[in-house]
C-alpha cells in the first residue's frame, strides 16, 4: 500500500496536509520534538539518545523536502549530539524553544536570561522548603533550569507539590514556567515552540508542514500550525505516544495522527521518505 493508504489521518485538515506534502514536498517543512517524539523518555534526561532510526530517515527525507527541523527545549548542541544529528546534511536545530539555532555545525544564540543565574541558584533551596520528595532531580540546561519528579516515588504528586513555589520562583526572576510531563521548567518569558515554528515556515517560505510532538511543549507549535491552516498552508500534526502511555490530551486530540512513540514516528518518516523518494 501507499503512504496515504497506510497513514490515513483522522480529519480533513490532517488528509489536505498528506495530499499536499505528496503533491509538492519541495514546499514541505518537516518539524520535529526531540523528547518523546524522535528519542524515548527516560528517567535521566542525560542518557535520552535518539531512536536508531532517526539519522537515517532524516537523511532521506532532507533531500526531498524544503527543510527538516527540530524544534526542541533542549540546548541545540546536546539535541544534535543525542540524535546523531551532525552527520545529518539540512537538519536545522533550534533548541531552547527557539532561542538558540544550530545549522551547518555553527551555533547561534542570544545572551542568557539574567534571571536563569538567579533561578538556578535559589532553586535547591526552595526544593528543600518546600518539602519535595527524595528523587526530585534538577536539570541544568543553560539557557533554562528544569525541575523532573520522574524519579520520586509518587511524580504526579510531587510535581503538584512543587508547581506553585517553582512558579513563584521563576515570576520572582523574570521567567516564566513551562509544565511538562512530569518536568517544570524555568524559561525566559516570549519563546515558545510555536514562535520558533512559525518563524522557521515563514523564512522557508513554505507550503506545508508536518509537524510531531508528545508533550504540553508542543502545544504552542500545534495551535501555530492550526493557525496557518487557517491562513491557506496545508498541514499533518502528529502526536507521539509511547506504547503502554496514556498520551497528551491535549495534544492527542488535537493531532491529526496518532503513533506509538519514537519508533512509530520513524516508521513514519520512513514511510514517508520511501514514498517520496519514488516519485
Amino acid at each position: 500500500m501507499g503512504f496515504e493508504e497506510t497513514w490515513v489521518p483522522g480529519t480533513e485538515a490532517g488528509r489536505d496536509g498528506v495530499r499536499a506534502i505528496l503533491r509538492a514536498p519541495r514546499d514541505t517543512v518537516i518539524g520535529l520534538d526531540f523528547d518523546g517524539t524522535l528519542a524515548p523518555i527516560v528517567a535521566d534526561p542525560s542518557l535520552a539518545r535518539a531512536h536508531p532510526g532517526v539519522a537515517g530517515a532524516l537523511r532521506v527525507l532532507a533531500s526531498e523536502v524544503r527543510a527538516v527541523v527540530v524544534v526542541t527545549g533542549r540546548p541545540a548542541a546536546l539535541a544534535v549530539e543525542y540524535g546523531g544529528l551532525a552527520g545529518v546534511p539540512g537538519v536545522v536545530v533550534l533548541g531552547h524553544y527557539g532561542a538558540e539555532r544550530w545549522e551547518d555545525g555553527e551555533l547561534t544564540a542570544p545572551q542568557v536570561h539574567p534571571g536563569v543565574a538567579g533561578a538556578r541558584e535559589a532553586l535547591p533551596g526552595v526544593l528543600a522548603r518546600s518539602g519535595a520528595p527524595e528523587g526530585t532531580g534538577l536539570e541544568d540546561k543553560g539557557r533554562s533550569v528544569a525541575v523532573h519528579t520522574r524519579r520520586t516515588a509518587a511524580p504526579e504528586e510531587a510535581l503538584e507539590l512543587l508547581r506553585a513555589p517553582v512558579g513563584a520562583l521563576a515570576a520572582e526572576h523574570g521567567l516564566v514556567v513551562e509544565p511538562g510531563r512530569l518536568v517544570l521548567e524555568l524559561r525566559p518569558p516570549g519563546v515558545d515552540k510555536g514562535a520558533a515554528l512559525t518563524g522557521f515556515l515563514r523564512e522557508r517560505a513554505a507550503g506545508s508542514v508536518l509537524y510531531a510532538g508528545d508533550d504540553l511543549g508542543d502545544v504552542a507549535a500545534f495551535a501555530a500550525v492550526e493557525k496557518l491552516r487557517g491562513e491557506g498552508m496545508a498541514g499533518l500534526l502528529v502526536c507521539s505516544a509511547a506504547v503502554g502511555d496514556a498520551p497528551v490530551r491535549e495534544l492527542a486530540d488535537r493531532a491529526d495522527l496518532v503513533v506509538p512513540g519514537p519508533a512509530g514516528v520513524v516508521e513514519l518518516l520512513e514511510s514517508l521518505g520511501q514514498a517520496l523518494t519514488a516519485r
